[in-house]
């Protein structure tokens, strides 16, 4: 076999391996501290799950009404979850990834009609309030983006509470807020804006 072809084929052998790692490594979880569906953290009695690896599914959540919550132990299933039992809040379009919960086409403070929920950007004259839902953009490594809950507001920082951030990132997170002239936004680029019933 030429050398440049065998070099070429270990080239591809390698980058199908390391692709076949990386996608199994996101279904693996990796931190023992915490089995999967294991209760780590609530909000108004809402419960936060374990997932493991940001991958994994185990299986659909839907009401006893057939309302689809989400898939089992995604960022998206609490959030649903969240609204459906603490604000008796049901989207008419259940279905959709993290990202696909803001529509880049709707003006600031316009009602989405998807979700049924006022949508405000993230640059916006409403500032975020606890129990909006954030929608992070995606990522390289994450096309399907992320949610999650406010459950904190002071002068100049925001608490969230996620699901699925990951097998060793907390279940709260702290960001900046930071008003310029007349409207808010909070400081992390990832973050497309918020939704509130």
């Amino acid at each position: 076999m030429p050398k440049q072809l065998r070099k070429i084929l270990t080239t591809v052998a390698i980058a199908i391996f390391l692709a076949t790692a990386f996608y199994t490594s996101r279904k693996i979880n990796f931190n023992q501290k915490y089995e999967v569906g294991q209760k780590i953290d609530s909000l108004n009695g809402v419960l936060v799950y374990f997932n493991g690896g940001v991958g994994n599914v185990s299986g659909r959540e839907l009401t006893q009404n057939g309302y689809n919550i989400g898939l089992k132990y995604q960022c998206v299933e609490f959030v649903k979850r969240y609204y459906f039992e603490a604000l008796n809040h049901q989207m008419p379009d259940s279905y959709g990834n993290a990202k696909d919960f803001f529509n880049p086409k709707i003006k600031d403070g316009a009602l989405n009609k998807k979700r049924n929920l006022t949508q405000y950007i993230n640059f916006s004259q409403s500032k975020p309030q606890v129990n909006d839902l954030l929608v992070y953009s995606g990522t390289l490594l994450n096309k399907y983006g992320h949610v999650a809950i406010v459950s904190k507001v002071t002068e100049g920082k925001i608490e969230i509470i996620q699901q699925n951030p990951g097998p060793f990132t907390a279940s709260r997170e702290v960001y900046s807020l930071i008003k310029k002239g007349d409207k808010w936004v909070i400081d992390n680029d990832r973050i497309l804006g918020w939704l509130r019933k």
